[in-house]
């Protein structure tokens, strides 16, 4: 897969990065961890321009954080409290927690998106919440951007910086994101092991 990542930014160059990252932020088939780096090698190398590399690696990864943000917007949180009341065990709250973390993210949304955007795995997941409790498209657009700026620009200085040693800084960035799952992972197992021992 990295080869297809490779020949495709060689022939489409930016274009090729920033549709590459709107790929992995709507239906993830490649994650960012190989194509920043990648991107930032063939600045490194004199093919692209490192400020344009990160700028279009940002600008793709934004428009796919968008379209998760509209489509979320335009389900809306009330609609899924006929779902969660029925199946509140399974995704493991109640609608009175859904309310209170509807008070917590109007107080510290800009925060939550701004650090998501920085985590592994999470990152591409953020805009649900931010547009299933309607939070303003400006704060949003502003927390997204400077956390996907932050995200991008650290890969593709990885990339530029230790092209001779990618394979280090791949298995590295992979372990990070397999220990984000099983943590992911661990935490849905304990809420799904309280909430039921709430319900006994």
């Amino acid at each position: 897969m990295n080869d297809w990542v490779i020949r495709l930014i060689e022939q489409s160059g930016y274009l090729g990065v920033g549709f590459l990252m709107f790929l992995e932020t709507v239906f993830p088939p490649i994650p960012s961890e190989v194509i920043m780096p990648i991107a930032g090698m063939a600045a490194a190398e004199g093919k692209l321009q490192y400020s344009l590399v990160v700028a279009s690696g940002t600008a793709g990864a934004m428009l796919g954080n968008i379209v998760w943000y509209l489509a979320a917007r335009a389900l809306g949180v009330a609609r899924l409290e006929p779902i969660i009341r029925r199946h509140g065990r399974w995704v493991t709250m109640t609608w009175a927690e859904v309310e209170r973390a509807q008070t917590w993210f109007r107080e510290n949304g800009i925060f939550f998106v701004f650090l998501g955007r920085l985590i592994p795995t999470v990152r591409s997941l953020v805009s649900v919440p931010a547009g299933l409790l309607k939070m303003r498209f400006k704060t949003f657009f502003i927390a997204s951007t400077l956390g996907t700026l932050g995200w991008t620009a650290l890969l593709a200085t990885a990339g530029f910086k230790m092209r001779e040693h990618y394979g280090d800084m791949a298995e590295v960035v992979g372990t990070a994101s397999n220990a984000v799952l099983v943590v992911l992972a661990a935490g849905y197992v304990w809420r799904l092991w309280t909430h039921r021992r709430v319900e006994d």
